[in-house]
């Protein structure tokens, strides 16, 4: 389902990488993120709702370019 807020996202199984790009254009890594946190967000109907309970203020992040 499309988001409002979230235009695009991927994680790295490998690093516990959560890479989030947003709408507004902005990208940031989200850092030792559990594979069910991603899988919870996939599966979420509201990707902005779920970022803003599960993940935001929760994980290190930092800024893309």
């Amino acid at each position: 389902m499309p988001s409002s807020v979230i235009a695009s996202f991927n994680y790295d199984k490998k690093n516990s990488k959560l890479e989030i790009r947003f709408v507004s254009g902005l990208k940031y890594s989200y850092f030792d993120v559990p594979v069910n946190i991603y899988e919870g967000m996939r599966r979420s109907r509201s990707k902005g709702t779920y970022f803003n309970q599960k993940i935001k203020d929760k994980y290190n992040f930092e800024r893309m370019s």
